[in-house]
């Protein structure tokens, strides 16, 4: 055999070898027959989870705070395609027609934070029948069917405001007069924390009611309203107890405009934790800010992927909220909103 030959033999069996043992690094042998495994062994993609958002709106500080963390959570490195669906100034027809089209759509949850508690039946009846799981963020829906939603991912209004009024005994042990500057009428997160409130004063009869009134969650409204409540009570109005910080802010301004110092002719009291009601709290204007923790996007998104994941979950899922007698200047700048 010539050298020539010679070489080409061994050329084509090295080559052969080589395909063998490539072929041995990417298949497997069952019975005698060769399966390839290269394909099988390829990472794959999972579609993403196309998660429908009706939210409130960047109503105030702590709604954007909130729907901005919602969003960070659902990114679609977490896995999901969120659907983010803003009311039209707080208007319920705008969310109900968003919720009715999420439905139509087919996407695989929905997360509903309603403006308003009451009107949700029918809509959380065809997301039912559709087999859309539903979850409530922050606000409850009236009346509380459980059957039409999984849970609801809520920082606890009436726990919220418990921890006020059991701040109120402690600074006031012999009692006091107070006004409520309360959100929307209907709104079931008013109601809660006037549960929440009445449930700790109702059993103290040292505490009087002067009365309360929507100041719909807004400065100036509330500066309004308290501003005449202060006139007609001769500026006699001890403790102020405003249901979230915009409001408190508001009452604030009318204290002062009145010639009076917050904190001292009047104290009053929020519910939110924003960082303008925590650098007040520090400046002295409010006496007592309990914390309405915003950032429910981790939790909401874990409880998802559990009930898609086909577990179940408890019907109420309290994150928890810290309360601010004092705060210091590094916790104020350290505030996200």
């Amino acid at each position: 055999m010539s050298v020539k030959k010679h070489l080409a033999r061994v050329l084509t069996v090295a080559a052969v070898g080589a395909i063998m043992l490539g072929l041995a690094a990417c298949s497997t042998s069952i019975n005698g027959v060769i399966i390839n495994t290269a394909a099988t062994n390829a990472p794959t993609v999972k579609p993403l989870v196309t998660v429908g958002f009706v939210a409130v709106g960047a109503a105030d500080a702590w709604h954007a705070a909130e729907e901005a963390d919602i969003q960070s959570a659902f990114s679609t490195k977490a896995g999901f395609d969120l659907k983010y669906a803003p009311a039209t100034k707080l208007d319920q027809k705008s969310q109900i027609d968003a919720f009715n089209a999420f439905v139509d759509q087919g996407v695989k949850a929905i997360l509903l934070s309603p403006v308003q508690s009451s009107g949700w039946d029918d809509s959380l009846t065809r997301a039912k029948n559709a087999g859309i799981p539903v979850f409530l963020i922050d606000g409850g829906i009236s009346p509380d069917n459980t059957s039409l939603y999984v849970t609801r991912i809520t920082p606890g209004d009436a726990a919220v405001a418990t921890n006020v009024a059991n701040w109120a005994l402690g600074a006031f042990p012999d009692g006091t007069k107070y006004f409520v500057l309360e959100g929307p009428a209907g709104d079931g997160m008013v109601s809660e924390r006037n549960q929440g409130w009445n449930s700790v004063l109702a059993s103290h009869p040292e505490f009087s009611k002067i009365g309360a009134q929507a100041a719909n969650w807004t400065t100036d409204e509330a500066k309004s309203v308290t501003a005449a409540v202060l006139k007609a009570n001769n500026n006699d109005v001890p403790l102020i107890f405003a249901q979230n910080d915009e409001m408190g802010l508001g009452a604030v301004q009318a204290v002062e405009e009145a010639g009076l110092k917050p904190g001292t002719d009047v104290k009053i009291v929020t519910i939110g934790g924003s960082k303008a009601a925590l650098q007040a709290l520090l400046d002295g204007k409010l006496s007592f800010v309990a914390e309405y923790n915003p950032l429910l996007g981790q939790t909401a998104a874990e409880v998802v992927n559990t009930v898609l994941g086909g577990d179940t979950v408890d019907t109420i899922v309290v994150v928890p909220s810290a309360t601010f007698a004092t705060v210091t200047q590094d916790q104020v700048d350290a505030r996200v909103y």
